[in-house]
């Protein structure tokens, strides 16, 4: 069995009262099973128990098969998978996720997420199957991915529960502020994907100059600040020495100074998916 050489992950609660760890794995690309089984074990060694996949990965299988394999219980592992673009009707939903169960060799997912928003004549009987799955108890939370405030508004109108959580791009330089404002107006938890904003911007003196101050690693800093903005980072590494490095965010704090600092250096600079989200 694996075990965990470090203190759990703090957990966060979210309003359907279902608790999340604050910290995931980002699964996306990693489709080759050895790097994917040799990551899996370095991730759990190093107290990650939260892993972000989507049937986009096309590796839900393996995440299934890295699971079942540790000896970890189910209750163990918190794991998210998301509804693909290209499912957009009610029925492939609800056929889609009984698929990316059997993949993933579980009974029920943690958190099932619309992957993306896609048209807008579609989006509310999409809702309504994840509601559905919700309510069948094949998972415990449900939520969004790569919505807007213009996504969010139009799914109030029409949703019988909203969702706990919009995972979208978040990082120092693309902060995000009125998305995450709206979603804490509705209690919605952020969940930031990217938040190394793909190591396009590993170069900036202000966060080396905090970094070094607190002996610790420029993507450290990056992560902590998601943390401070109260937004769960699910960073992607098949690097072991990167991994346990992105664990170790949560035995210090940044001052209200580097903060303040930090917020200056937003520029909207997105990584992903502009044009598609857009829509």
């Amino acid at each position: 069995m694996l075990q965990s050489v470090l203190m759990a992950v703090p957990s966060i609660k979210l309003h359907d009262g279902n608790t999340i760890p604050s910290l995931g794995l980002g699964l996306w690309k990693v489709k080759d099973e050895l790097r994917f089984n040799k990551m899996f074990d370095s991730a759990i060694k190093n107290g990650y128990r939260h892993f972000d996949d989507a049937q986009t990965y096309g590796n839900e299988q393996l995440l299934g098969k890295s699971w079942k394999r540790s000896g970890l219980n189910r209750n163990d592992i918190f794991i998210t998978t998301k509804i693909s673009p290209q499912h957009l009707s009610y029925k492939s939903t609800h056929a889609s996720f009984k698929e990316s169960l059997l993949k993933l060799q579980t009974d029920y997912v943690d958190l099932l997420l619309v992957h993306f928003p896609g048209p807008s004549w579609l989006r509310k009987n999409k809702w309504r199957a994840i509601e559905e799955i919700k309510q069948a108890g094949l998972a415990k939370s449900i939520g969004v991915s790569n919505f807007n405030i213009k996504h969010l508004q139009a799914l109030e109108t029409y949703a019988h529960e909203m969702p706990v959580i919009n995972q979208i791009e978040m990082h120092v330089f693309m902060q995000q502020k009125q998305v995450r404002e709206y979603c804490r107006m509705l209690n919605i938890q952020i969940e930031a994907y990217s938040p190394l904003a793909h190591a396009q911007l590993m170069n900036n003196p202000k966060i080396q100059e905090i970094a070094t101050k607190h002996h610790k690693t420029y993507s450290q800093i990056m992560l902590r600040w998601c943390v401070e903005q109260s937004a769960i980072p699910l960073p992607k590494s098949t690097n072991p020495n990167r991994l346990k490095q992105n664990s170790q965010i949560f035995d210090f704090e940044l001052t209200n100074e580097e903060l303040n600092q930090l917020s200056r250096l937003n520029t909207n600079h997105k990584t992903l998916w502009r044009s598609i989200i857009a829509k």
